[in-house]
């Protein structure tokens, strides 16, 4: 058969388009790792990245509870064995109590809750209490976030109680208990129907947000708080709050 010029070019072309086709599929045949077939090299554990929840993900459902009532039924009685058993001795007036700091710790400044202005009590806790309440305003935070609801700080309405406090309360409320849980240090009352938005005073106001809604959150916390043993809870109707000993 006769070599023409045009059977050596049409040779020529099929033997280049073979060569690539090896090279495409083999690489390391070259000897070399070509530029367009670059070696995987093996993850290091110092410049992994833990990868960030999607956007698209779904918030978590806002699930509350079946009763308040029934999930927080712990009594003055109740509460009142584990005050007497992790708290300070009962504090006569303001001055006594300034006087017992290294027993008390003062809890009117943190991110995670707000302090009301009190009038039959002062802002100070036991350590473990104090923990505890720390505790309880950091899981609400992370329950907010999870579930897609604007940030919202909880109220502390009322912490220990003087026996002045105390004896000043029963005047007026007939409902107050002489030998309350309060005068202990282990005590504290979160409200249930009041909270504070956390907004950036220069940037745009968030969404309203229904107390319902946050009560609904809170209840979910305060209940795996109660079921992990870390406290007694009782649902104040008339007081507005969730009044807690710690265990």
């Amino acid at each position: 058969m006769e070599l023409t010029k045009k059977r050596y070019l049409l040779g020529y072309i099929v033997v280049i388009l073979l060569l690539a086709a090896v090279r495409w599929t083999f690489p390391e045949v070259s000897g070399t790792t070509d530029s367009a077939f670059p070696k995987e090299e093996p993850a290091d554990e110092t410049t992994l990245t833990v990868a960030l929840p999607s956007k698209s993900e779904k918030p978590h459902r806002i699930l509350s509870v079946p009763s308040y009532k029934e999930a927080f039924p712990d009594t003055n009685a109740v509460q009142l064995v584990a005050a007497q058993q992790w708290g300070v001795l009962p504090v006569k007036n303001r001055a006594d109590a300034e006087s017992r700091k290294k027993e008390l710790v003062y809890i009117d400044c943190s991110p995670y809750y707000h302090v009301d202005r009190l009038s039959q009590s002062i802002p100070y806790l036991v350590p473990r209490a104090a923990i505890l309440l720390q505790d309880i305003g950091q899981a609400f935070f992370d329950s907010l976030y999870v579930k897609g609801v604007p940030l919202h700080r909880l109220i502390v309405t009322s912490v220990l109680r003087t026996q002045e406090d105390v004896a000043r309360l029963r005047r007026f409320n007939g409902n107050a208990t002489e030998n309350s849980c309060h005068l202990y240090g282990t005590t504290f009352d979160i409200c249930y129907n009041r909270y504070e938005t956390i907004e950036n005073p220069s940037g745009p106001h968030r969404r309203q947000v229904r107390n319902d809604t946050l009560k609904y959150v809170l209840s979910e916390v305060l209940r795996d708080m109660r079921e992990q043993e870390r406290c007694f809870i009782k649902y104040e109707v008339k007081q507005g709050c969730f009044h807690m000993t710690v265990r």
